[in-house]
């Protein structure tokens, strides 16, 4: 009679591959960032229901679309970066990489200019509710994509060193994935908060 195996079962080659431990802990980290954005939109949405329905007439469409145009672009900007990147194109990278950290710097100096022009206006966080959402969700935008900026200049001063290369880019195919956040986060603030 044929005796049972006690050792462990063979694995098969593919469920041995590793885990990338840190690409999966932004992906955790993003997920609670949908949360709670998604809760800041929620409440959002609840006011325009209930609140005035032109109470976003104060907000200067035309800037703030320019302003999302620009953040986009230094969406592709990053991705342009890693590409250099995985091709060892050290000029490409670092070029792609301050451009990317203009617009960044660009689209918050706008949105600053934003802010000073409805405080001048009236419209502040303690005017009436929609002054109370409004700057706490484009303010908790903005945070973000400060941070992501500090981040990005870490990212830089790492790439002026050499260190990116078509073997080693992960903390910037990491980085990536945080300013897409950030974008897609704004495209959906912009559409709701400006244009409806």
């Amino acid at each position: 009679m044929a005796q049972a195996s006690t050792a462990p079962a063979q694995r098969s080659p593919e469920s041995l591959l590793p885990v990338n431990t840190p690409k999966l802990g932004m992906w955790i980290f993003l997920a609670s960032e949908v949360m709670f954005f998604s809760a800041l939109i929620a409440a959002f949405l609840m006011y325009r229901l209930r609140g005035p329905a032109d109470a976003n007439h104060v907000l200067n469409i035309p800037l703030t679309a320019f302003n999302t145009f620009v953040l986009l672009t230094s969406s592709m900007t990053v991705v342009l970066a890693l590409a250099a990147a995985q091709r060892n194109d050290q000029a490409k990278l670092r070029l792609w990489l301050l451009v990317s950290l203009l617009f960044g710097g660009t689209f918050l100096s706008v949105q600053m200019i934003e802010y000073f022009k409805l405080f001048e206006e009236g419209l502040t966080i303690n005017s009436n509710m929609f002054g109370t959402i409004f700057f706490t969700l484009t303010g908790f935008h903005g945070t973000h994509v400060f941070i992501g900026l500090l981040w990005l200049v870490g990212i830089i001063v790492q790439a002026f060193r050499g260190r990116f290369s078509a073997t080693y880019n992960m903390s910037l195919e990491i980085f990536g994935l945080y300013w897409h956040f950030v974008d897609i986060v704004w495209i959906i603030l912009f559409v709701i908060v400006y244009l409806i």
